[in-house]
């Protein structure tokens, strides 16, 4: 399955979270590092929800850029 990911910059490196997963998220100080650590909450979210009997939702989220001149 594949999730998507938004990552944010903060004031002390970056966080993430995934809409299709609410409560799911991660921070990290390096975009790699947050992205590696999504990896990980999203695997451990699905398990979690696994384990309690609730049902995973399917990714239904996507993203689109917009282009417009300043």
């Amino acid at each position: 399955m594949k999730y998507l990911m938004v990552i944010e910059p903060t004031e002390t490196g970056f966080s993430a979270y995934s809409p299709d997963l609410p409560g799911c998220v991660s921070t990290g100080t390096t975009r790699e590092e947050v992205e590696h650590n999504m990896r990980e909450a999203i695997e451990l979210h699905l398990e979690g929800l696994r384990e309690e009997g609730y049902p995973v939702p399917e990714p239904s989220t996507s993203s689109s850029y917009v282009e417009v001149t300043a």
